[in-house]
């Protein structure tokens, strides 16, 4: 159920960068072992495929041994890289050293600092991923990915007051961090954020009455009414969130419809029913 949550709060936040919709996807899955022995025909498939990735790493390689700060070879190296981890041919500890080098040479573009700071943190230097991370938002305090990025790794060392300060914190600084510069802190998605953090506490209601709140501050926003219906999702009331669902992908604008109604499917076919009570006005 959580990892469906996160699929919602992506949407819910508005965490699309740059590069995520290439490496996001690699790094997670690389993070995670295989989980079965692939079928001897899908074998020579596989070899193939990471022969060519080898030979790509290699490449790059070589590129780099010219050009030691060649940016287009650096990232070509980390996807190369974490291909090869997909395929069980490769560390994570190896995409460290070409994130650092691309997030010093292009600090403007915060997502290599947040990749690094997320393979750090699953090769076990949380210290040093907590200062990456808080070196991006030291720069950008409303920067989204960083500031989830933080709150997650915050949540994995069982600190939930921790992260609940660090977006509260965020949220007092964001009417001086948007007078400076105006819309570089979305209230409403720091606010969904702290929400979910409730959620993963299973603080209900309080996410539950954060989200009505957004709700009838930010009425035609989508946003708080799919976050209404999972939190009443997560507790059983399918009925409830139901109507929840329908109005959000009402709401919602048509880039977000279809992934919506697909996570929305799953999380209610997934979730526990429970008795439900008269709905709340």
């Amino acid at each position: 159920m959580r990892k469906k949550w996160i699929t919602l709060f992506v949407l819910l936040l508005g965490m699309i960068p740059f590069i995520a919709i290439s490496v996001m996807p690699l790094l997670t899955s690389a993070f995670t072992p295989p989980q079965a022995t692939p079928s001897p025909m899908a074998r020579p498939a596989a070899g193939d495929k990471i022969a060519e990735l080898q030979a790509q790493e290699k490449g790059y390689q070589l590129v780099l041994e010219r050009e030691p700060n060649n940016a287009t070879a650096l990232e070509g190296l980390v996807l190369a890289r974490l291909q090869l981890i997909q395929l069980g041919k490769g560390e994570i500890a190896s995409v460290i050293d070409p994130l650092r080098r691309l997030s010093a040479q292009r600090p403007e573009q915060t997502d290599y600092a947040i990749l690094l700071g997320q393979a750090q943190q699953q090769t076990g230097d949380r210290e040093g991923a907590a200062q990456t991370f808080q070196g991006v938002l030291a720069k950008s305090p409303g920067n989204l990915n960083a500031l989830r990025a933080l709150v997650d790794l915050y949540l994995k060392e069982n600190r939930p007051q921790a992260a609940i300060g660090l977006i509260q914190d965020t949220l007092q600084g964001a009417e001086q961090a948007n007078k400076v510069q105006p819309g570089s802190v979305d209230v409403t998605a720091v606010q969904l954020l702290l929400g979910d953090v409730y959620m993963t506490q299973k603080r209900y209601d309080e996410a539950l009455t954060l989200f009505q709140n957004l709700g009838k501050e930010n009425p035609n926003d989508f946003r708080p009414v799919l976050a209404q219906a999972m939190a009443l999702t997560e507790q059983g009331k399918k009925t409830q969130a139901a109507a929840l669902y329908a109005k959000a992908v009402e709401l919602a604008p048509a880039k977000y419809k279809d992934a919506i109604q697909r996570a929305a499917q799953q999380m209610q076919q997934e979730s526990p029913g429970t008795p439900e009570p008269s709905p709340q006005q």
